[in-house]
């Protein structure tokens, strides 16, 4: 009970600063300069509050690893079934699209150009660092982010996170958790799966527009292209995506009371700065890939 009462002190204060409901429902400033000042007010606040929410919840992942498995366990395993399993179809569908859109017609052009060597450095940069992670992660983050916040905000508005608050159970650990877990592992998982499907079905396409580049030399260029490092940072990569996709929407849902009519704005302001993040981390790991 006490650590509850803690736990509920550090959210208290983690969100304390972020409740800008206020700010959002005043009228707007006259000037343009005022205006953008409070936009980046805003903007510095909800970097605070998501900063705090994420350093609360890797403290709660690390202090109660091993506690109430039996409880938490069965949720994670629900968590990357809806971020992972369930979207198999829909990313099956998107390895054969962009096999056929991007590597396909790649190997086409490459090969009337006579610069197929340039093939396996061009699929490892196009496909495997970026667009195959970036894909993955917008589109869970389109799927299964915003579940996240139209099911923590409702939770939130019905007063079923303080319900569980008076149960003695965390609510950071039971809610936000097993979806930050399955969410970096469902992103990992359909990013792999994307990637090798695309590579796959894309030199099938080309073979059909009778490209004379032979699986083994395709494939042979491809593991010639990779390196430790790209395997490394890819996973890197995916799970950031995960973790902070998690965070962000987990956090739309909990940081403020809401009322259900809000929920759905809520949402749309979730996704739209799940994107942004997604855009810096990527820009983050093109500095690595560049500098190492």
């Amino acid at each position: 009970m006490l650590y509850a009462a803690v736990m509920r002190g550090n959210l208290a204060k983690a969100f304390e600063l972020t409740n800008t409901q206020v700010l959002r429902r005043a009228a707007l400033p006259k000037s343009y300069t005022d205006r953008l000042g409070r936009k980046l007010f805003l903007a510095l606040l909800t970097v605070q509050g998501l900063g705090a929410f994420a350093l609360i919840t890797l403290g709660v992942m690390l202090k109660k690893f091993n506690v109430a498995g039996s409880l938490i366990q069965p949720r994670v395993k629900q968590e990357i079934s809806r971020a992972g399993v369930s979207l198999l179809p829909m990313f099956f569908f998107l390895a054969l699209a962009l096999g056929f859109v991007v590597v396909s017609q790649t190997v086409s052009a490459l090969e009337k150009l006579g610069q197929t060597d340039f093939l396996g450095s061009t699929m490892v940069v196009v496909i495997v660092r970026e667009l195959g992670p970036l894909l993955t992660a917008l589109l869970v983050l389109a799927r299964v982010g915003t579940a996240n916040v139209i099911e923590l905000g409702t939770a939130r508005a019905l007063g079923e996170v303080e319900a569980l608050e008076a149960l003695g159970i965390d609510p950071v650990h039971y809610l936000i958790v097993p979806r930050v877990i399955g969410m970096a592992l469902g992103i990992f998982s359909l990013t792999v799966y994307l990637i090798i499907g695309a590579l796959v079905s894309g030199w099938l396409f080309a073979f059909l527009q009778d490209v004379s580049l032979t699986p083994g030399d395709y494939f042979k260029q491809i593991a010639g292209a990779l390196s430790w490092l790209d395997f490394a940072l890819l996973a890197l990569k995916t799970v950031a995506f995960g973790f902070f996709i998690a965070i962000v929407t987990c956090y739309h849902g909990l940081a403020q009371p809401l009322r259900l009519e809000e929920v759905s704005g809520v949402a749309v302001r979730a996704v739209t700065q799940g994107v942004i993040i997604c855009v810096l981390i990527d820009a983050v790991f093109i500095v690595l890939y560049l500098v190492t």
